[in-house]
């Protein structure tokens, strides 16, 4: 059952990812609908990179640490951990209390290197929209 949630995780993410680039192609460089749907993009990897640690930890993998000790907890508390971890890797937070281990390590590059990448991509972006005015 995780694998299915987890596809369905990343198909959501994917599907995130295109209609951001079509409003980025379609809208004005910085309209509401491009501020917003760049916000409701970085929520959607926040939550999705979340759901992505939470069904490794679900499933039995210890790929997050907190103070040194495997998360563990009830299904809340590892929901809580998972999106927590996962906003301060997006962000490039890291206060340093939760760190990822084993495969974890993997899915946290990923992230960050998103949580890079975006921001970059609106600059050009909108460096692109005033050039061609």
């Amino acid at each position: 059952m995780e694998w299915i949630i987890g596809a369905a995780t990343v198909f959501c993410l994917y599907m995130s990812a295109k209609i951001t680039v079509k409003a980025f192609q379609e809208q004005e460089f910085m309209s509401l609908e491009v501020i917003l749907t760049v916000f409701l993009f970085y929520l959607s990897i926040l939550i999705g990179f979340g759901m992505i640690y939470l069904l490794f930890l679900h499933g039995g993998l210890d790929i997050l640490e907190l103070n040194g000790v495997p998360a563990e907890g009830n299904y809340v508390e590892l929901l809580y951990h998972s999106l927590y971890f996962s906003a301060i890797t997006l962000f490039s937070v890291g206060y340093g209390e939760m760190v990822p281990v084993g495969i974890g390590r993997l899915v946290a590059v990923l992230e960050a290197m998103t949580g890079y990448i975006l921001p970059v991509v609106i600059v050009a972006r909108t460096v692109y929209g005033l050039e061609r005015r």
